[in-house]
């Protein structure tokens, strides 16, 4: 009897597991060092054994971890993923959602942008994937590399490669991927600038974000984020960090149109001077 009611409800016992585990990786995160959680603040996590990437097919293809949304249940669901990650910034799955919910238009630029380029169009090609692999080709590189400065950065704050948040609702399979591609480059981006993982230099990072690739939830984060700063943080934020941004965002090269796998034997400042990445001032750090 036991084995039949197994059986029968063995759908909703997964679903129940993997819900509560989401629930206690995302209290984990926000419980270590207070921080808001992937893809917001990346605060330090312990390491994930797992297989690499279960939610993306062999061919490299992101799988959409939902079916594909009524428009009605995809608008409810919009709303309230906006309305809780706007009351609580530490509910990673809500922003997840929200930035595929509401990321259609500027990933297809971003898409539109890659495919235009010809490392990007590489990439959209080869879709490679950040995960074990890549930590582990990294600690191979030499000192002062952007591989060795990548790997010292994931080991330093207790990072793992492979963990970021799947791809929910996006049923295209390039705009699932560049989304993908957007959330496992974003430790990449934080050894480019210098900004480290704390709120401020998170808040930062979204603002560089912002500046190139205009997705919705870097607004969010941007906007959000200097609530959890004192009045004189936020002024330097404003004074010193959104200039920055704005700077670099409009010199740099499309963050999105690099291959970062393939540069991990460049020195770090001229791969920097090649993509006129200015570093971020550390006047907060």
């Amino acid at each position: 009897g036991i084995l039949v009611l197994h059986q029968q409800h063995r759908c909703s016992v997964r679903s129940l597991q993997a819900t509560v585990s989401s629930l206690l990786r995302c209290a984990n995160n926000s419980y270590r060092r207070g921080l808001f959680t992937d893809p917001f603040y990346g605060s330090p996590r312990p390491p994930v054994r797992r297989r690499a990437h279960p939610h993306v097919s062999p061919d490299g293809i992101p799988v959409p971890l939902s079916p594909p949304l009524p428009p009605l249940r995809r608008l409810a669901l919009t709303a309230t993923s906006a309305i809780t990650a706007l009351a609580d910034p530490e509910r990673g799955d809500m922003v997840a959602a929200l930035g595929e919910l509401t990321g259609s238009v500027p990933l297809s630029s971003i898409l539109g942008a890659m495919s235009s380029d010809q490392v990007g169009a590489r990439i959209l090609a080869d879709r490679p994937l950040v995960g074990a692999d890549t930590a582990a080709a990294a600690a191979l590189c030499g000192e002062g590399t952007f591989g060795r400065s990548y790997h010292e950065f994931l080991c330093g704050h207790g990072f793992d490669a492979e963990d970021r948040s799947p791809v929910r609702f996006l049923e295209d399979p390039d705009l699932a991927y560049v989304m993908l591609r957007y959330r496992q480059s974003h430790d990449f981006w934080h050894v480019l600038t210098g900004l480290p993982p704390t709120v401020p230099g998170e808040i930062a990072l979204k603002w560089l974000e912002l500046m190139q690739m205009g997705m919705p939830v870097a607004a969010l984060s941007a906007v959000v984020g200097p609530t959890r700063l004192s009045a004189a943080e936020r002024a330097t934020i404003w004074s010193v960090y959104v200039p920055w941004a704005v700077r670099t965002g409009r010199s740099a090269k499309h963050l999105m149109n690099v291959y970062y796998e393939k540069e991990f034997e460049s020195d770090l400042g001229e791969l920097r001077q090649r993509m006129h990445i200015e570093p971020a001032p550390s006047l907060m750090f």
